[in-house]
């Protein structure tokens, strides 16, 4: 599952970052971790959908402005299924947790795994990645910033902004 949150695309422009990955860094750790997949998944379809998370945030309340909600399309039933949530920066987990509350309010995974792009560490939660495409510790004021050109419209790329 792919979760809907962009909190963390905010902040400097691009310009001013100290550039982590280039987009065939990306590609590399994509794949790296799609062959991961693909060792414990052989020869089974492989359903995705995306999960909004928005609403399910534990700081959802303490905003100025309630975040806009997206639909969520999830492959039903999710009971007997593993789940893989895909998030491109794993920080303190709280994230995370959001996306698991939210997928469990569509039903009851087998199993719920994590992938992430960059692991940066600082976790305030017991949440841990099971792939990582890049492990990158960080200051806590420190910012992570990933851009996909599909996504974006701006070259794919991982830079780092320091406060």
């Amino acid at each position: 599952m792919q979760m809907n949150d962009k909190k963390h695309k905010a902040g400097p422009p691009r310009t001013s970052g100290v550039p982590i990955m280039d987009a065939e860094a990306i590609r590399r750790a994509l794949r790296r971790i799609a062959h991961e997949f693909i060792r414990e998944v052989a020869r089974i379809d492989i359903e995705t959908g995306t999960i909004d998370v928005a609403m399910h945030r534990d700081d959802v309340g303490t905003r100025a402005e309630l975040p806009i909600v997206h639909a969520s399309k999830l492959p039903l039933p999710l009971e007997h299924r593993t789940i893989v949530i895909v998030d491109d920066v794993l920080f303190t987990g709280r994230t995370v947790r959001a996306a698991m509350d939210a997928i469990s309010s569509f039903g009851r995974p087998a199993r719920i795994q994590l992938a992430a792009l960059i692991d940066r560490g600082h976790r305030e939660l017991p949440i841990r990645a099971d792939y990582v495409g890049k492990n990158l510790p960080t200051a806590t004021r420190e910012q992570i910033q990933v851009r996909l050109r599909n996504v974006d419209r701006e070259p794919d790329g991982v830079w780092l902004f320091k406060e």
